[in-house]
This record gives structure tokens, C-alpha cells and sequence, in this order.
């Protein structure tokens, strides 16, 4: 057997999502069902009690905003535009092969495109409340997580047992566990893999359907790197950026190379492709399966939420944690509850962590590609 060596690992993660026609297409001749999602928030645990895949949306490129813009407004998110024109395009692998997309009424904007894209593909919307903390919150996403069970039966004529979704839930927690042991690997100073590499897997990660390849895929690789790291394989110590906001991914991949290029080091992604969805398992150990799973969901620390206690106590440990110098805040053109927060997030840490931040607004565009440079090369030089 021919040993790997990592970066060849990192760029098959890398290369999940652009090989993801074929291995859709062979994951459908199985005749098993396909759930395309938008988001985080979506139980992922109940279509995968019935041996379904969930993957991500293609909504990380400006490719299909022109053709979204004919019927969505020039002003909106980049995420919803690109997401609605892959939809309606039927440029997106993913979502053709989809039998069901599922949204979650995270932003106006979105909960509007849901509707539009319900004219050309099925969609199931989960009404999500947007207070975190009260009881009624979890009895109405509780409530949301059984629709969303009862319209997969429907849909695809099948019984989804409590054995099966207890199974689904062990199944998930191991993956989220898998995933939190690889981007611990952030926490070694100087560090083990860069930004961009840990990027390439977190990514690809919501690419692959199977997932108890996933998590041994996962499993060797985290022993892999510490193992080389042990070795000697180590990086050069850089100053250590924690980034948080929008979610990144395809284009904005561009914020990472803007910032170790110009002399640091990406250790931690707080946003929703890294830790944000992740850091929380579901409790196996209550009997209630779906306020277990309401629960687990409702932790997630996204703007959306109000109170949004949960974000700031994941970015409390993680920069401790990941011995954090600098936060990037990244947010994308007209997500007004990311923008807003983006004062409290900057307060919180220059003024309680002491550390230095720096936002940046954006698109799915490369034509910020040289001020993104300049102004990283600056914010790094004051690191």
C-alpha cells in the first residue's frame, strides 16, 4: 500500500466538492435519497436514519449571481444569489441530484428565496425561532425536527424509527467528534498544518456522503499530522488569527491566502464551515430524542439568535485555547444581522480579550483580491 503523503491527503479533501457530479451520480444509481441543505441548523441526524446523504449547496461563487439577479435584487446577500442561481441554472450537481433541499428561515432574505425555489425544486422550510434560550424556542424547533421527519416519510414513503434516529445521532456525534480531534490540531504552537489545509477538509468534509468513511478518513489524518509533528514536521511560528463571521468557503478562500500570505497563520475557524455547528454533540443520554437534538441546534451561536451568548463563549475558550494574537471578522455584502454584531464581537475582543480585530466585507467577486492583501499585510505587520 502506497502511504500518502499530506498534502496529496489535503488536496483530495480539496478536490471533494469539484468531483462531486461523479460521486452524486454513483450515490444515486443506489437508489438511496439525497438531501441538499443550506445550512448548519438542519438535524442532519434524521435523514441520515434513513440512509440519506445531506450536502451542502454549491453557494460559494459569483458564477450564477448574474443569472439569480434577472429576479432577486442586486442588493441582496451574494449567499442567497448564488445559491438561488445554481438552484434555477441547474449548475450545481448537488442540486440536481437532490430529491429534497432544506431551508431554515435563518434571514428574511433567505426565507423570501425558499419560496421562489419551491417553483422549480421540492423544498421543505424549518421555521427556526430565533431566541435561543426560552422554553418555548426548543418546543417550537422540537416541533420543526418531527415536521421535518414526517415530511422525509412522506416524501420517500419510509418509517422513521426512534432506534433509527438514536443510532443517527451516535453515528453524527462520532463525526463531529472526528472533525473537533482534526481542527484541535489549531491548538499546536507553532503549528502543524496551515489555515488553508485545514480549510480543504473542513470543507470537503460536507462533500463526502458516506460518513463512516468520513470519520476514518478523519481519524488517520489527525494521527497522520501529529504524528509528523512529533517528527519535526513542524511550521513556522507565525502570529495566530482566529476567524469568525460568514461562512467561508470557495471564493472566500481568498480571505485565508490573504492572510498567510502576508505573514500568519489561520489556527481556528469559528464560523459555520469550522467549529460553530461542531463543538456541541447531542446528548445520547436523554431519552427524549428530538429535545435532545432541539437542543443540541438551538446552541448553535449564529447572529441570527437573540441573545447570542453562544457565539462569544466559543470565542472566549478558542482564543485561550488556540493562543489567538489576532480575530478576523468576515462578512458578506448585506448580512445585516453579521454586520450588526460585528460591533459586539469587536468590543468583546479588543476590549475583554485584549487581542486585535479587524473586519472585512465582501463578496463572491475576486476583485477585492489586491485591498483583501493590503490590508491583511497591515493588519499582520500590527501583530
Amino acid at each position: 500500500m502506497i502511504k500518502k503523503e499530506l498534502p496529496e491527503i489535503f488536496e483530495e479533501f480539496s478536490e471533494a466538492r469539484r468531483n462531486g457530479f461523479i460521486t452524486a451520480k454513483k450515490f444515486k444509481e443506489q437508489d438511496r435519497p439525497m438531501i441538499g441543505t443550506f445550512c448548519t441548523f438542519m438535524p442532519q441526524e434524521i435523514p441520515l436514519a434513513i440512509g440519506a446523504a445531506t450536502v451542502s449547496l454549491c453557494a460559494t461563487s459569483d458564477e450564477t449571481v448574474e443569472e439569480a439577479e434577472k429576479e432577486l435584487p442586486r442588493n441582496l446577500c451574494p449567499l442567497i444569489k448564488s445559491s438561488y442561481g445554481f438552484g434555477k441554472t441547474d449548475k450545481c450537481p448537488y442540486f440536481y441530484f437532490s430529491d429534497l433541499v432544506v431551508g431554515e428561515t435563518t434571514c428574511d432574505g433567505k426565507r423570501k428565496m425558499f419560496e421562489m425555489m419551491g417553483e422549480f425544486k421540492p423544498v421543505h422550510v424549518m421555521q427556526l425561532p430565533h431566541n435561543p434560550v426560552q422554553k418555548y424556542s426548543r418546543d417550537m424547533w422540537k416541533d420543526e425536527i418531527i415536521l421535518l421527519k414526517e415530511t422525509l416519510e412522506k416524501q420517500f414513503d419510509k418509517i422513521i424509527t426512534d432506534d433509527q434516529v438514536k443510532e443517527a445521532i451516535v453515528l453524527k456525534n462520532r463525526e463531529r467528534q472526528a472533525l473537533k480531534d482534526f481542527y484541535s490540531l489549531g491548538k499546536l504552537n507553532p503549528p502543524a498544518i496551515s489555515g488553508l489545509d485545514l480549510l480543504k477538509v473542513l470543507y470537503g468534509t460536507t462533500f463526502k456522503f458516506e460518513k463512516e468513511d468520513t470519520i476514518k478518513e478523519l481519524t488517520e489524518l489527525t494521527a497522520k499530522v501529529k504524528s509528523e509533528y512529533e517528527a519535526g514536521g513542524k511550521l513556522e511560528a507565525k502570529p495566530r488569527i482566529l476567524i469568525t463571521g460568514c461562512p467561508i468557503g470557495g471564493v472566500t478562500e481568498k480571505i485565508v491566502k490573504a492572510i498567510e500570505d502576508n505573514g500568519a497563520t489561520v489556527v481556528f475557524y469559528e464560523n459555520c464551515m469550522g467549529a460553530k455547528a461542531v463543538e456541541d454533540l447531542v446528548d445520547e443520554n436523554n431519552e427524549d430524542i428530538y429535545d435532545a437534538l432541539a437542543e443540541k441546534y438551538l446552541k448553535i451561536g449564529c447572529s441570527c439568535m437573540s441573545p447570542n451568548t453562544k457565539r462569544f463563549e466559543l470565542l472566549d475558550r478558542a482564543i485561550n485555547e488556540y493562543q489567538v494574537d489576532g480575530v478576523v471578522e468576515v462578512i458578506l455584502q448585506a448580512c445585516h444581522t453579521y454586520a450588526i454584531e460585528a460591533k459586539n464581537v469587536k468590543d468583546f475582543v479588543k476590549d475583554d480579550k485584549n487581542k486585535a480585530y479587524i473586519s472585512v466585507e465582501t463578496d463572491y467577486s475576486t476583485s477585492d483580491v489586491g485591498q483583501l492583501n493590503t490590508r491583511m499585510a497591515a493588519f499582520i505587520e500590527m501583530l
